[in-house]
């Protein structure tokens, strides 16, 4: 009975959306403020219902109750718990519902969080949230409900995929969704505001939290998905640039374009039209992502594979928000004023020219992802566009970006001194490229470009710090002094100093590992011993093993360093026992920021087995600048100036005639 109350609270949501979807759009433009509080008190009903909806999915999967079809096929009665947690989402119907609880969450702070807003812009805001919780509701229930019953019921579930268990799914889906449909009430907002006609700094301002914290949730995603697939897949590899993964990845960098444009309208008033216009786009990417994974057109470890009924469903979806929001946009950007006006040289200058080179890289990515897909359904052929592709346009484009980060933030607003910024910045400048060198000599030698790769990471990160030491006057003032300007500067200083840093760190694990790595792949009997990144590793031989849902044939390996014992470490063959599937399970151990990689392959004849191993000079600095960079935008999410819904300091009173107070 509780599976079909679960049903109900969604059917109910369905209903509940299409009343905010309609109900305060017209309230809004007859200025009814009681029509208007619908989308608040609709939009808290909304998540109510649908969370109420999971809830249910959640505890039938923690009951294995395999008359639900949903938790016949993924789930099974000696998974761990955690992993019927995460089989509620490891699957295409529960991740739909997970997809649509984010999403009415969202519209759900929007309406605590909003409190400042318009009550106009607010309502409309939440109506075009509505809109697209109206879309997957009906979509959920239509294609892809997980409430559907087996009669008979099952004895025994089929198992989660042995892929996805592991812990890093359990994090990945919730923090990869929180960034692609938090990009959702940006698209919201850009609609809302196209629909009244009115942008503004202060809607720039409303909208950059959001931008934010999407764009956080999502970097966190991305770097999740990537270290999962690099140790549970066992291919030894960080990033293949799999269709899917572009997915996820386009809708950041337009996303992190829209932070900075949406930063240059706040602060300038300037790039009105194109900061609309990428807020539809980010958007846009998020669900051409969605139909990507959904659809069936990509076969990847990390796709759903669909029914195409689904496919064209999600397509008529993307046709009808993005086809309806440009052509919104169509109509209303000419009547849009430009903004203000700045010269090349200056910060608004630096942050168009950031612009231009994330949307050129984000187009290059969707060229190299949507190709072969056209060109399949137009002709027929197949044709793979793999990471030389992507690695030499990609590369190509960004290695630019690098370079001008560290300028804009030393430079000013409207008009900027670049000579006076080149002279603080060639110190810097020097001791990255000199940083460079050393490493590259420990190393003992390499790609002579890798030295400009890595110089280009240092000068990040030295750059981010040159940036917090010019504002604080350290070496200029007194140290008081210093460290009172330095401890007074807003958190979105520092946050902008951690996010520039942590991708400079980020850049330095990637030229690293790309230049510096080395691979073996050898034959190994039982007693052997191999040499790999200045260790040696003895193969101690395999034993059995049993799991409790699995059993394994697992390697067991020493590892020392100058003749001396200094670790160990099993690497494992899995099979899933319900689901007859194997898995490699590959031995990892670090070393500071490397890592140690050791993957087994099949068995030989003679009683040997194959071997892989990797050694990853510095590879956790690509994971480690990933968290940074996230910790920076929550750095910059707590600054009072960005925080949603922060109440309005009151003005004293004056004696003089009031004057018109900025819009907040």
């Amino acid at each position: 009975m509780i599976i079909e109350i679960g049903h109900y609270a969604l059917v109910l949501a369905l209903a509940t959306a299409l009343i905010v979807s309609s109900v305060p759009v017209i309230g809004a433009r007859r200025r009814d403020r009681a029509m208007m509080d619908v989308a608040t008190s609709g939009s808290l009903a909304m998540f109510t219902l649908v969370a109420f909806s999971f809830a249910v999915l959640t505890y039938a999967h923690v009951v294995s109750d395999f008359s639900v079809e949903n938790v016949w096929e993924n789930s099974h009665s000696l998974v761990p718990l955690i992993y019927k947690y995460s089989g509620v989402w490891g699957n295409h119907e529960g991740s739909m519902l997970l997809w649509l609880l984010i999403l009415v969450l969202f519209s759900a702070l929007v309406a605590v969080f909003g409190r400042n807003l318009p009550e106009t812009l607010k309502a409309n805001v939440l109506a075009v949230q509505a809109w697209i919780s109206l879309a997957f509701t009906l979509f959920i229930l239509l294609t892809s409900n997980p409430f559907l019953r087996l009669d008979p019921a099952p004895a025994e579930g089929r198992d989660l995929n042995p892929v996805l268990q592991d812990v890093g799914l359990a994090i990945h889906p919730p923090l990869l969704y929180l960034g692609y449909v938090g990009f959702s009430v940006c698209f919201s907002f850009a609609v809302a505001a196209l629909l009244e006609g009115r942008i503004d700094a202060a809607w720039a301002r409303w909208v950059r939290p959001w931008t934010l914290a999407a764009w956080t949730c999502l970097t966190l995603g991305i770097a999740m998905g990537s270290y999962w697939a690099y140790y549970e897949l066992g291919w030894g590899g960080w990033w293949f640039w799999d269709p899917v993964e572009n997915a996820s990845f386009m809708p950041w960098l337009a996303g992190t374009a829209l932070l900075h444009s949406a930063l240059v309208m706040e602060k300038r008033e300037a790039l009105k039209i194109w900061t609309v216009l990428l807020a539809i786009l980010t958007f846009s990417l998020s669900l051409m992502g969605t139909f990507l994974v959904r659809s069936g057109v990509l076969t990847s470890v990390h796709a759903f594979a669909s029914d195409p009924s689904r496919g064209v469903f999600i397509l008529c979806i993307l046709l009808i928000f993005i086809g309806g929001a440009l052509s919104l946009f169509a109509l209303r950007a000419p009547k849009l004023a430009a903004g203000g006006l700045f010269a090349p040289i200056s910060r608004e200058g630096a942050l168009v020219l950031n612009n231009l080179i994330l949307t050129v890289a984000c187009g290059t990515v969707l060229t190299g992802t949507l190709y072969p897909l056209l060109l399949e359904t137009l002709t027929g052929d197949k044709i793979s566009v793999g990471p030389p592709f992507f690695n030499l346009t990609f590369g190509l484009l960004m290695a630019p970006l690098l370079v001008i980060v560290p300028f804009g933030p030393l430079l000013s607003w409207k008009r900027g001194d670049l000579l006076g910024v080149l002279q603080r910045l060639y110190v810097v400048a020097g001791l990255a490229f000199a940083a460079a060198l050393i490493f590259f000599y420990l190393q003992h030698g390499g790609p002579v470009l890798s030295v400009l790769g890595l110089a280009a990471g240092l000068f990040l990160v030295l750059g981010a710090i040159a940036d917090l030491w010019y504002r604080a006057g350290i070496g200029k003032v007194a140290a008081n002094v210093a460290w009172r300007r330095l401890t007074g500067l807003p958190r979105s200083a520092f946050g902008t100093a951690l996010a520039h840093a942590g991708l400079g760190i980020s850049v330095l694990g990637i030229v690293a590992v790309t230049t510096f790595q080395t691979e073996h792949v050898i034959e190994m009997k039982p007693g052997e011993t191999t040499d790999a990144g200045g260790y040696s590793l003895h193969f101690d031989g395999m034993q059995p093993a049993t799991g409790p849902n699995y059993t394994e044939e697992r390697g067991h390996f020493s590892i020392r360093r100058a003749g001396v014992a200094v670790a160990d470490t099993w690497s494992a063959k899995r099979l899933y026992t319900a689901r007859q599937m194997p898995t490699t399970e590959a031995g990892i151990l670090t070393f500071g920021l490397s890592q140690l990689y050791v993957s087994l392959g099949d068995a030989t004849k003679d009683g040997g087995i194959v071997v892989r191993i990797w050694w990853k000079p510095f590879i956790l600095c690509i994971w480690g600048g990933a968290l940074i960079m996230a910790a920076g935008g929550l750095v910059s999410l707590s600054d009072r100036r960005l925080r949603v819904g922060a109440p309005r300091r009151k003005a004293k009173a004056r004696p003089a005639a009031p004057a018109m107070e900025p819009a907040e």
